[in-house]
């Protein structure tokens, strides 16, 4: 491996490092605001079963992002650019708060990038049209199936005393945000792992194929593990937005909303889909809230985060354009 290659690496486990980070708040949001877990004991619970996911998922969403842009366009410097876009957006609004796409701001850095020196052409569209579908779906199909959990529950189990209640599902919610990081690792590492595989492909380290995919296993555990890192240091500004912020969590809530939630990513990732887990966390955390009553949900602090869903891809778009242009300035082959 040439040295260039080498920071690239080092670069996208970065970024992965800094998606547990940012994303901490989707896997521990629930589990930490209905107190059924510490902030401490909650992430070290989440980064275990990011790690695990490995064992569980097959690597058909870092197949896909790999070739998401034409293989005879990437270079180093293209994923350099890329990564840095996504780098950029994620501490940008892990600063402000807002539960962005991780996923969403490497597609959109990495896209940025390519634009800039060869085109739209350049880029898979129908990989980056099922995408773009799925930042409508992903929060719609999270909402829809915790509002049906939730209005399931309520039926079987209303009747009953509420201590009683929030007994069990204080227990259930060890199993349903246990699922929820296996579902989070499974489709957020795998991001990093496409990124990784495209740039070993443009050095002629990696081949790919019809129906490839297979990712050796150092990227693998690599990501993973970065992940998992980056899980279990936190991300306390977004957890107060997604916990606290948007409705107020009882356990039965928590619950639904990690297993409607785990429910979405476990398609997503079977169908090779890479979909953003903050959306998906944020549309059945919102369904939970509405079950009980519209004005449950604080719809100011939701619309604001709809924006910045809409803003990531174009601006981490700008970022990754940005810095590649900046690059090609300074020498930096293209």
């Amino acid at each position: 491996m040439t040295a260039a290659l080498v920071a690239i690496i080092v670069l996208a486990l970065a970024f992965d490092f800094i998606n547990g980070f940012h994303d901490a708040a989707n896997s521990i949001a629930t589990v930490v605001s209905t107190r059924v877990l510490s902030p401490r004991a909650a992430v070290v619970w989440a980064a275990f079963f990011n790690f695990v996911a490995f064992l569980v998922f097959e690597t058909k969403v870092a197949s896909n992002i790999s070739k998401g842009v034409s293989p005879a366009v990437v270079t180093l410097t293209i994923v350099g650019a890329g990564l840095f876009g996504a780098i950029v957006w994620d501490l940008l609004t892990w600063w402000w708060g807002l539960p962005t796409s991780s996923s969403h701001a490497l597609l959109g850095g990495l896209a940025g990038a390519a634009v800039v020196k060869a085109g739209f052409g350049s880029l898979d569209a129908p990989f980056f049209l099922k995408t773009a579908v799925f930042i409508f779906l992903s929060p719609l199909i999270g909402m829809v199936l915790a509002m049906g959990a939730m209005l399931l529950l309520m039926a079987t189990a209303g009747s009953r005393p509420p201590g009683k209640i929030d007994k069990l599902f204080r227990k259930l919610q060890l199993l349903s945000a246990a699922l929820y990081s296996l579902g989070h690792g499974g489709n957020d590492a795998q991001k990093t792992m496409g990124i990784i595989v495209a740039a070993l492909a443009a050095q002629g380290l990696y081949q790919h194929g019809p129906g490839h995919h297979d990712v050796p296993l150092w990227v693998v555990l690599s990501c993973h593990a970065a992940m998992a890192l980056g899980t279990m240091s936190g991300g306390w500004r977004i957890v107060h937005t997604m916990g606290m912020k948007i409705t107020k969590l009882a356990p039965v809530g928590g619950f639904c909303a990690e297993t409607s939630g785990a429910a979405s990513l476990f398609l997503a990732t079977a169908l090779g889909v890479p979909v953003s887990t903050t959306h998906t966390i944020t549309g059945a955390i919102v369904g939970t809230g509405a079950v009980r009553k519209l004005s449950a949900v604080r719809w100011g602090v939701a619309g604001r985060i709809v924006w910045a869903w809409l803003l990531t891809i174009p601006g981490a778009g700008i970022i990754g354009a940005l810095s590649y242009l900046l690059a090609r300035a300074v020498g930096i082959p293209g």
